[in-house]
């Protein structure tokens, strides 16, 4: 194993850890958060520490969320969750997971549950600068951070910004990168939102789930994919009420994901099918003119597809997709 990891060192595939780095502390900034009015809830995260993501976001739709990290004890995940679920407020659940833990005075972590109330712990023995900011509906913390400005503006901006959840909370990752975030550098990211519903075909809660596990510029990647993930939740959505027979109520969604991009092809075509299915003909028409424009490969599909079988014999839907 040891000679594969020099081979990949040699070819510059793998980046050297800093040989002060400890490879069970996940140094790094979070902030856990709740849109009530919206029903979502979710965590983002970044760190020098390869997939952050896979080791420090959990959240439970119409539950909470929470961020484990710095000598992480991810059990702290799922178990914070289920306290949560059974109606235990944040503080009293934070209690409740440090007292089992042999390593509490490591730990940090930040929790949120569905109705805002929040709590943030940083133990004694977290490497400095680590701590944390809560309020309603929030808990932003770090460790091995340039300093308390860190957190201080993530708290600030999340307090400050409008739009979804997952805008938010992305703009507090930003604003703490901004003023130094995790001292040792940058390597991952992630976001986690959860909504009731919100996956597709509406069989999870997991509205945006991303992540950013190697980069040089984890915190920039995580927003390009933020925008798709943006765009896909709004196509689920859409075509989760569509297939539910709810066609009008899955237009505006539809609408939405093509705002994000009016050049997807196939997020036009599928416009063309729930406009025609809520009684717009013309609509229909006119998105899937432009989506056989952008990709002819799709004509195949359109002159087969049970879902504009009401376009078929119209001159207009021929010309299309000859």
């Amino acid at each position: 194993m040891r000679s594969l990891i020099l081979l990949l060192l040699s070819a510059g595939l793998v980046l050297p850890v800093a040989a002060t780095d400890d490879v069970h502390d996940i140094a790094t900034f979070s902030i856990v958060g709740c849109d009530p009015d919206a029903g979502e809830l979710g965590v983002a995260v970044a760190s020098r520490f390869f997939a952050v993501g896979s080791v420090v976001p959990w959240a439970k739709a119409g539950v909470g969320a929470v961020a484990t990290q710095s000598f992480a004890n991810t059990s702290f995940g799922w178990r914070g969750l289920d306290l949560l679920e059974k109606g235990i407020a944040p503080a009293e659940a934070m209690a409740m997971l440090l007292k089992s833990d042999d390593h509490s005075a490591r730990r940090q972590v930040g929790i949120v549950a569905a109705d805002g109330r929040s709590a943030t712990f940083t133990g004694d023995s977290c490497n400095a600068w680590a701590g944390g900011r809560h309020g309603e509906n929030y808990a932003c913390q770090g460790n091995i951070l340039t300093g308390e400005d860190v957190v201080a503006a993530m708290e600030e901006v999340f307090l400050n910004t409008t739009g979804a959840l997952a805008e938010r909370l992305y703009a507090a990752l930003l604003a703490g990168d901004a003023k130094g975030g995790d001292a040792r550098g940058k390597q991952s990211a992630a976001l986690l939102v959860v909504r009731e519903g919100a996956g597709y075909g509406g069989y999870t809660d997991r509205a945006i789930d991303i992540r950013v596990d190697d980069h040089l510029a984890p915190l920039q990647e995580l927003g390009r994919l933020l925008a798709l993930a943006q765009l896909n939740d709004a196509w689920n959505e859409a075509w989760t009420l569509f297939s539910a027979g709810k066609s009008g109520e899955a237009l505006p969604f539809m609408d939405r994901a093509m705002r994000i991009d009016p050049t997807h092809p196939e997020v036009l075509y599928d416009l063309a099918v729930i406009r025609l299915a809520a009684g717009d003909t013309a609509g229909a028409l006119e998105a899937l003119a432009k989506a056989i424009a952008l990709n002819p490969g799709l004509k195949n599909q359109a002159r087969v597809d049970d879902d504009l079988a009401a376009l078929r014999g119209k001159d207009e839907f021929e010309q299309i997709v000859r």
